[in-house]
């Protein structure tokens, strides 16, 4: 097909490419009158997880509704025309920011599929390692795609699987997929939960007074409608709620459970209860050994806002210098319309990042920061703490180096584009500018988290970004596929 569909302009955010990308956030409630005003208040709270599309499929009894969009939360789900089109006590819900799949309406989720024991909708966090070699076989079978999302993926092979029930169908297929997990699902008889054998990204479980159940990727989603944490999504364990009550399934083999470390360090809100510890007080403890491993003297310590915050809070007390904000973080800036031209490029830090000089000038600076990626922004800080007065730059990062890409949900960039995977700690430190760059050893990362130290024979998490160690096959890397193949039709967003 040549001609492209028009559908509305997604517009960039050009200066702000040198983080890792937070995955996406999944959330659902069962047996609730407003159940799509409580998901929209859930995918707010997850709103970090993923800015690009959002999107909510209810269920009434009758019929499935949906409403999905690109762009943010708020943005879609704003009036109260929208929140009456989504009746049903039945709901499910996602944000979005794309690792599999191109930014387009069609892989915005939930996805929705009429199947042969009626509708089935579902939302998912992870990326699946398997998902191009398991989608060339459907194709070759005569399967018909119409997203590029990895999600669709699950939605063929359930479709597919001689098992009679639906549960057996969702277990067949999830046994045939490799890779990072946690997924929300919308049926006529009631709502799925599952999380992938190790357990790589968080699913919990919470309880509204009057009986309802809700499932989320964090925590914190739970706060803002006022349900109670009941406890998390085991790894493996598989959640059916309906009107019979709740009942699980644990279909796998036994693992030793790999959650994402990173979670710990930036993708999850500093609010969130995770895996049995605050994630306020992790970073607070990550900031505190890196102060023990590599203190400097200094009069200052800043943190880069706002995600290295908790962590230069951590250091500042382990070390005994004063903690300032030394740069402060613009909240509104939102996606940019300016074309980014080299000259706009080199402003553009400044959209969302300002030095607050009189507390800089003449100072001597530690900046904490949660992690290096490609190293512009890092480049770009130093350069305005610098012009800001600072007599000396210090950096430290509440993390160990960055060297290897993520297949589990998580946009890295490709291995090469990655500063700590061509660069010596020095060579680093000479080219963005500091007095002196030091990260967090993965030995003082484990012991922060409450594990003493990491088990090389067994790790606790995965930290394949940093050590190379991943824990899964990576089945369509090693086979070469290319996602790209796979999407004929060419949308405008």
């Amino acid at each position: 097909m040549n001609s492209p569909i028009d559908l509305p302009a997604l517009t960039t955010q050009p200066f702000d490419d040198d983080k890792l990308r937070e995955e996406c956030g999944v959330f659902g409630v069962y047996q609730h009158a407003e159940a799509a005003a409580h998901t929209v208040l859930g995918l707010h709270a997850l709103q970090h997880r993923g800015q690009e599309a959002a999107g909510i499929v209810t269920f009434d009894g009758k019929r499935f509704n949906s409403h999905r969009s690109l762009g943010h939360v708020a943005d879609n789900f704003n009036s109260q025309n929208v929140i009456e089109s989504l009746p049903g006590k039945a709901a499910i819900g996602h944000v979005r920011y794309s690792t599999t799949g191109d930014t387009i309406f069609r892989n915005v989720q939930p996805l929705f599929a009429d199947l042969a024991g009626g509708g089935f909708a579902v939302a998912h966090n992870g990326n699946l390692t398997n998902a191009w070699t398991l989608r060339k076989t459907l194709v070759q079978k005569g399967a018909i795609f119409q997203s590029t999302s990895d999600t669709e993926v699950l939605i063929h092979l359930i479709a597919t699987s001689t098992y009679l029930n639906l549960l057996d169908r969702v277990i067949d297929s999830l046994r045939r997929i490799e890779g990072a997990y946690s997924v929300v699902a919308l049926t006529r008889d009631g709502l799925i939960g599952a999380r992938d054998p190790l357990g790589v990204r968080p699913l919990v479980l919470g309880k509204l007074s009057d009986e309802s159940h809700i499932l989320a990727s964090e925590s914190c989603a739970l706060d803002i409608i006022g349900a109670e944490y009941v406890r998390e999504i085991e790894p493996g364990e598989i959640i059916v709620i309906n009107d019979e009550g709740l009942t699980s399934h644990k279909p796998f083999p036994v693992q030793k459970s790999r959650p994402c470390i990173f979670e710990y360090i930036y993708f999850s809100r500093p609010d969130t209860y995770l895996w049995n510890r605050s994630v306020y007080q992790v970073r607070k403890e990550i900031g505190a050994q890196l102060a023990i491993e590599s203190k400097v003297d200094a009069d200052l310590v800043v943190p880069v806002p706002d995600s290295g915050t908790p962590a230069a809070i951590g250091y500042a007390q382990e070390a005994g210098i004063p903690f300032e904000l030394g740069i402060i973080r613009n909240h509104y800036v939102g996606r940019t319309f300016i074309e980014p031209s080299d000259q706009i490029r080199h402003l553009g830090v400044k959209l969302k990042h300002n030095a607050n000089s009189p507390e800089l000038k003449g100072k001597k600076v530690v900046l904490i920061d949660d992690s290096i990626v490609r190293g512009t922004t890092s480049l770009k800080i130093v350069d305005m703490v610098r012009q800001a007065g600072a007599s000396e730059v210090h950096m430290r990062i509440a993390s160990p180096p960055t060297t290897n890409s993520c297949y589990y949900g998580v946009d890295t960039p490709e291995r090469s584009k990655l500063l700590a995977s061509r660069m010596s700690e020095a060579e680093m430190a000479q080219h963005i500018g500091v007095d002196s760059l030091a990260f967090i050893s993965i030995d003082g990362l484990y012991k922060a988290v409450g594990e003493g130290r990491r088990s090389s024979e067994q790790p606790q998490y995965c930290d394949a970004c940093f050590t190379g160690d991943y824990p899964t096959s990576l089945t369509d890397e090693q086979s070469g596929d290319n996602p790209e193949q796979f999407s004929l039709l060419s949308e405008k967003v």
